[in-house]
């Protein structure tokens, strides 16, 4: 395929040759459909018509009701994953796919107490999903890690044991800890400790926050957990002061455009603020969030952010950049990632 296509007199360079880093995908998210209903018939699960049909669910989120189907959805998917070789087949595949949209480094997230009562408990469920991961990246050659994520909606002593058993596991290829589900639901500051346990062994922070809620959901994951970077953050655009104290701390937003649409949060892909957190200096890397329940893959994340925002070539290429120097990545990689990008933009 040609790097550039000619749409009128000007150069238009495809995206997927694109080098980034890919920063905010889900573990069972980012199953492909056809393997959910592969793994659907293989045990005899009953999908609902919105995981059947082949095409994305009408969501929205933004009431409780929303955000519940949201999470059943997810639930009856992840209900499909109950071997190790599920799990090496989902990673596989997030991998492969991954790598056709031009992404260069993962960092796939994943909270394993959801897993562990078919892989045999916590500890054998996060070393199938690290084997799994390590298998993947030398199959593809796509450098990958994994991002711990606590739920929100358990205890915070679950996300204390969580952190300490991430921390064990950072010589395997866990890079950073996060904090998941609906965060209109329990405070920051209730997991502050658990983050604290994460950073002391070293791993980054990377809460969600700022998009069910609103601008104090971002300034929480600053202020109580440290964040260096914040799954979302789109939000904080309603507030300038706070967009000015994350570019000023050069946190990075994992913004994830067309998950954004389809929970509600915004009615069209041109309503996401982008250019707002663009304009004020914040750091962005852009995200596919759950392409299962979302439709769209990382690539196009950067093509809705070309044609609906009118971002150039040379910006595209710059928010690429952010991703990269966003990510855990060591520093060979990121180099190189670099060094791609600036081949790409000089095409």
């Amino acid at each position: 395929m040609e790097s550039v296509r000619a749409r009128g007199e000007a150069a238009i360079r495809d995206v997927r040759l694109l080098p980034k880093a890919h920063l905010h995908l889900h573990f069972t998210g980012s199953m492909r459909p056809g393997t959910l209903l592969e793994l659907a018939d293989k045990y005899g699960v009953h999908l609902p018509e919105a995981l059947s049909s082949g095409e994305p669910p009408r969501l929205r989120a933004t009431d409780e009701r929303g955000w519940f189907r949201f999470q059943r959805l997810y639930d009856i998917a992840r209900s499909c994953l109950r071997s190790p070789e599920d799990i090496q087949r989902l990673v596989r595949e997030a991998a492969e796919e991954d790598v056709r949209d031009g992404s260069g480094w993962l960092e796939i997230q994943v909270d394993p107490t959801s897993y562990a009562p078919r892989l045999g408990g916590l500890i054998p469920a996060l070393e199938i999903i690290l084997d799994a991961v390590e298998s993947a990246s030398k199959e593809t050659g796509l450098g990958m890690r994994v991002l711990v994520a606590a739920n929100r909606m358990k205890h915070p002593l679950d996300a204390r044991t969580l952190a300490r058993l991430a921390v064990r596991y950072a010589d395997r290829g866990v890079v950073g800890f996060g904090l998941s589900n609906d965060e209109r639901r329990g405070l920051a500051r209730d997991f502050d400790r658990a983050f604290e346990i994460a950073r002391e062994g070293g791993l980054l922070a990377a809460p969600h926050g700022g998009e069910l809620s609103g601008p104090s959901s971002v300034r929480d994951c600053m202020d109580d957990l440290h964040a260096s970077r914040v799954g979302h953050g789109v939000r904080a655009a309603e507030d300038p002061r706070l967009l000015r104290k994350l570019a000023e701390r050069g946190v990075t937003c994992e913004v994830c455009p067309s998950s954004n649409v389809a929970l509600g949060v915004y009615e069209k892909p041109g309503d996401v603020p982008l250019r707002v957190l663009w304009d004020a200096g914040v750091p962005i890397a852009l995200g596919a969030d759950d392409p299962l329940l979302f439709g769209s893959r990382l690539a196009a994340q950067y093509e809705l952010v070309r044609e609906h925002h009118g971002f150039t070539d040379a910006e595209l290429a710059e928010l690429a950049r952010q991703s990269v120097r966003g990510s855990a990545a060591p520093e060979l990689v990121r180099a190189g990632l670099l060094a791609g990008i600036d081949a790409w933009l000089a095409a």
